[in-house]
């Protein structure tokens, strides 16, 4: 049950792939070498996760911030991803690591040798540990596993900054602003009987449908000010509406212009803007309507 000798297990296992990969000739059995590549990944993934709970054991006030992640994608954000850093930095300082610029190659390289090295110190001090005594965290093991924290997060940004744009800080306002709108979205349709609480407990499928229908209903009529104000450019909005700048313009003049009184009067002014065809389908609601309109949306149809 001790971590330490876990780990030590864990750190034998990639010791005797890494053994095994090195004596074998790749060219003459290509397909033993991908097993063995496979079984690398598998046993540094989970030589990784049995370090980093050692460090929320022993180091757990003194951990580099990760606040940056809030910055990447979301695709990005997998569990392995620490293991995916570890195969960059070693692919980088192999030098076969196409994807990513020149320019960026020759910034991240010293980042990526400073990180295996601090973790190939890493390993050797806590096997050392592990055999002398397992049960205890000295500060010289504190030290090594701060300054890897520290250099793993700091390889992270710049090696996921170079390859993909991550967000600025008013893409994440804007994301946190559309987060708030959903929650208002779900306390009203809670109040109003449009969900349930058992719905949300249980995370009923449907809901994945229901709320962002019912935030762009919330956010044109019961709250125009916020994220979905369309008194905004497109590029000042979220990226998560912002394609459909356009069409959440119709839908606002169609269902109404003021977010007051739901009863979207001023949509006969606005006559003019839509389409024959649209005014056509749309109709100008009461708040009964919009009530139906709400409920629809709630469904599967």
């Amino acid at each position: 049950p001790r971590l330490l000798s876990q780990f030590f297990f864990a750190d034998e296992r990639v010791t005797r792939v890494v053994a095994e990969i090195n004596g074998l000739d790749a060219e003459l059995d290509p397909q033993q070498y991908l097993v063995l590549l496979n079984q690398l990944h598998l046993s540094q993934a989970h030589l990784l996760a049995i370090l980093e709970r050692i460090m929320e054991e022993c180091i757990p006030t003194q951990r580099h911030s990760r606040d940056y992640m809030v910055k990447f994608p979301e695709e990005l954000l997998v569990d392995n991803l620490g293991n995916h850093m570890l195969f960059a930095a070693e692919c980088l300082l192999a030098g076969t690591f196409p994807e990513v610029e020149e320019a960026d190659r020759a910034q991240l390289r010293p980042q990526a040798r400073n990180l295996l090295c601090s973790l190939e110190l890493v390993r050797t001090v806590l096997r050392e540990q592990s055999l002398s005594q397992p049960n205890s965290y000295p500060e010289p093991v504190r030290a090594v596993l701060v300054q890897f924290d520290r250099l793993f997060a700091e390889f992270e940004l710049s090696y996921v900054s170079s390859l993909v744009a991550v967000k600025s800080p008013e893409e994440i306002y804007r994301q946190q602003e559309i987060i708030v709108l959903f929650c208002e979205t779900v306390e009203r349709a809670l109040r109003l009987g449009y969900l349930t609480q058992e719905m949300i407990d249980g995370y009923e499928p449907l809901l994945m449908f229901t709320i962002p229908r019912l935030a762009i209903i919330s956010g044109l009529l019961i709250y125009p000010e916020g994220p979905l104000s369309l008194e905004q450019s497109p590029e000042e909005m979220s990226r998560v509406f912002s394609p459909f700048y356009n069409l959440l313009k119709k839908i606002r003049y169609a269902v109404g212009n003021d977010g007051c009184d739901h009863g979207a009067a001023g949509v006969r002014d606005m006559g003019l803007m839509l389409s024959p065809h649209l005014r056509e389908l749309l109709r100008v609601l009461s708040v009964e309507e919009l009530c139906l309109l709400e409920r629809s949306l709630c469904t599967a149809e």
